[in-house]
């Protein structure tokens, strides 16, 4: 079955806040972080305005302030991020354009999880929602194709060598999180294997 839009879109905000929480800590190649969430925030927003903004201003027309605000906001952070990108990690003013970049994406997910997305689920019906999952989907992974980058992170990399030590309730959870179907009836093996093929 195919997933919902509204649960892509909260799964790469999920996402977003984990690669920033590891870009905030200083640990590993904070460059190649940015890089991937530049790809990854890139690809999202361009789903969501190819896919879900314009369905969402045709369904409620009165929210076309809103999507407009959430396109500026889209593009306010790309722009901050490529300003962060021609810094290096030791530059003074890094952590606090990172402070600001962050805070900037932060609050657009607040808005758009309290006030877009509600919108949207109660204007169109299941089945919608997944046509639209589907479609933004297909533009996300299709830009972060070209950008050579997996629909998840490379932070799963490591994530996956901890899967041994991961519980089978742990393990569950991850694979509720990506959406992996028969999870309830997997072993914690199974549970692993499928979570090591959705990297």
């Amino acid at each position: 079955m195919a997933m919902d839009v509204v649960t892509l879109i909260k799964n790469d905000h999920r996402l977003f806040e984990t690669l920033f929480d590891r870009l905030k800590s200083g640990r590993g190649d904070r460059q190649a972080m940015l890089i991937e969430v530049a790809a990854r925030l890139a690809a999202h927003s361009h789903a969501e305005e190819m896919k879900v903004y314009p369905t969402l201003v045709e369904v409620r027309p009165g929210e076309r302030r809103e999507v407009e605000h959430g396109a500026e906001e889209h593009h306010e952070a790309e722009q901050m991020l490529h300003r962060l990108m021609a810094m290096e990690p030791n530059d003074p003013e890094f952590e606090s354009g990172l402070a600001q970049f962050v805070e900037v994406v932060e609050r657009h997910v607040k808005e758009e999880e309290t006030e877009l997305l509600p919108a949207l689920q109660q204007a169109v019906d299941a089945a919608k929602l997944e046509e639209l999952g589907r479609a933004f989907e297909e533009v996300r992974n299709r830009e972060l194709a070209i950008a050579g980058i997996s629909g998840k992170s490379t932070m799963d990399n490591e994530e996956a060598g901890r899967a041994d030590e991961m519980s089978r309730a742990e393990l569950y959870e991850k694979a509720k999180e990506a959406g992996i179907p028969g999870r309830s009836h997997m072993t914690k093996e199974e549970l692993s294997q499928a979570l090591g093929d959705e990297s």
